[in-house]
């Protein structure tokens, strides 16, 4: 499956993990749809609750710490609550001591012609770099974490085995 949809706007085929994400009443603004910073608490709670499930504490609790070094967030259509959203979560980039998240809010609501149908309401980035709890230095990613990413959220892409992609295959039932 193609991670793009027929006019070229990103679908969840990109992306291997998707999770469901319930909006709040309080998540909308005065101009009634979704405040753009919310999108940033939806891309944190994605990574950590991901991390968490797969890692568990040594995730948050361990000598390596993920620190949030950069996240940024693409607008391109609106949600509202009280609609139902899916995040996407892939690895664009696995480091020495950081890992780059790529996301994707997706709305539920044109979900009636299948995953290849929905189209993302929002596109992010979410840095995570590892550092020493007693130090605040850069150290190695957590062998687990490491290992949890490259099972999780790097695919081979089926031309060039050579080089890691992200979410060419959508996984049907893998929700976290």
């Amino acid at each position: 499956m193609s991670p793009a949809g027929p006019d070229g706007t990103l679908t969840p085929d990109a992306f291997p993990v998707h999770m469901p994400l319930a909006t709040r009443w309080r998540d909308n603004d005065s101009y009634g749809h979704v405040n753009n910073a919310v999108y940033y608490e939806f891309f944190d709670t994605a990574v950590n609750t991901w991390l968490h499930k797969r890692v568990g504490a040594e995730a948050h609790d361990g000598d390596a710490i993920g620190v949030v070094a950069a996240s940024g967030c693409r607008y391109l259509r609106q949600a509202a609550y009280p609609e139902a959203l899916v995040m996407g979560l892939a690895c664009e980039r696995l480091g020495r001591s950081s890992v780059t998240y790529r996301l994707a809010v997706f709305g539920t609501r044109d979900a009636e012609s299948g995953p290849s149908g929905v189209t993302a309401l929002a596109v992010g980035r979410f840095v995570h770099v590892y550092v020493s709890r007693d130090t605040r230095r850069p150290v190695p990613i957590p062998v687990a974490v490491r290992e949890a990413v490259i099972k999780d959220l790097i695919t081979e892409d089926p031309t060039d085995a050579d080089e890691p992609s992200v979410g060419h295959e959508f996984p049907t039932g893998e929700w976290v």
